[in-house]
């Protein structure tokens, strides 16, 4: 079996669904997000890809700030939706329970399991995107989510999104240890 070339459009596989707030002239906003990265490490920066035709970019750089909110499979359709609709045209405040943090203008869903608000780092404007760099000021889940005080999966219950088929899939079970399972690899072989 030899590989095959499959074209250019590939995204990481599979991508993390995520709703990302903003307030656009006062108003709350969300939009669907899979575009996502930690970027850094000490400060925690994360990275952002938002096409440059979205009205998302306007709170971004209007407030300085934005929020990254991870909703759990159960929220499939209303995040579904939140990517279908623009905030130009559509008022999206009403879909969600709304709370705020350290920052007045990054509005946070109170429904998902986790939250992180960020304060704009930097902006790059790149030839299709804008990639919004965001400094975590402040992370917020509920107890429920978290297991020997760290967060969950299983009990978070977030859904991925594979591109460009463009589908969304639960996360199945655990099946290695990080940093640990590789360790004996390769004794052997010498």
């Amino acid at each position: 079996m030899s590989k095959i070339n499959v074209g250019t459009n590939i995204s990481p596989y599979p991508l993390p669904v995520t709703l990302l707030g903003t307030k656009i002239n006062n108003k709350v906003n969300f939009m669907t997000l899979a575009w996502i990265t930690r970027v850094n490490g000490n400060p925690p920066l994360f990275g952002v890809g938002i096409n440059k035709v979205h009205h998302t970019n306007e709170g971004i750089t209007e407030n300085k700030t934005f929020s990254i909110n991870f909703p759990s499979e159960e929220m499939m359709a209303e995040t579904d939706y939140c990517g279908l609709v623009s905030g130009k045209r559509k008022d999206k405040s009403e879909v969600f329970d709304v709370f705020y943090g350290e920052l007045e203008n990054a509005p946070m869903i109170k429904d998902c399991s986790v939250n992180i608000e960020c304060e704009l780092f930097k902006l790059v404007d790149l030839p299709t995107h804008h990639l919004f760099i965001g400094e975590v000021k402040a992370v917020y889940t509920d107890k429920k989510y978290l297991t020997d005080n760290k967060l969950d999966i299983k009990k978070i219950n977030p859904f991925v999104l594979t591109m460009p088929d463009n589908n969304y899939w639960k996360i199945g079970g655990k099946i290695g240890k990080a940093w640990n399972d590789g360790k004996n690899f390769g004794e052997d072989q010498e």
